[in-house]
């Protein structure tokens, strides 16, 4: 397993306006279990992803321990990980966002956020 350290940082999620959180966010103490999470990903309906937090390729520790080495963390601070397979640029053909289309995350045990996608301006 390569060290976290080996990664690039990139700009990945955090473009102004692409990172929608909500309409709430859990407390830990909510959560017994954060690696026994399902995430499932809709476009129009249709699911492009489904897999679970067990599949990161670091434990959530790790990954804490890792940012707080290049910036200071806050109760309340939202850490953006990677994405599992069945993004759009990897499907045949491949799948884009188009404004109008509806996307729906789901996380199990805490809800699913719907967001319409629009143009840029």
């Amino acid at each position: 397993m390569r060290a976290l350290h080996q990664y690039s940082l990139v700009a990945s999620k955090n473009f102004f306006g692409t990172g929608p959180l909500g309409p709430w966010i859990v407390t830990a103490d909510e959560i017994p279990d954060p690696t026994a999470l399902t995430l499932i990903t809709r476009l129009n309906g249709q699911e492009m992803q489904r897999s679970g937090t067990d599949m990161l390729i670091h434990s959530i520790p790790a990954i804490i321990a890792f940012c707080s080495v290049f910036t200071p963390l806050a109760p309340g601070d939202v850490i953006a990980t990677g994405t599992p397979d069945g993004i759009g640029a990897k499907r045949t053909p491949p799948v884009w966002m188009k404004a109008g289309d509806v996307l729906e995350v789901e996380i199990s045990s805490i809800g699913t956020l719907r967001t319409r996608i629009v143009d840029e301006k």
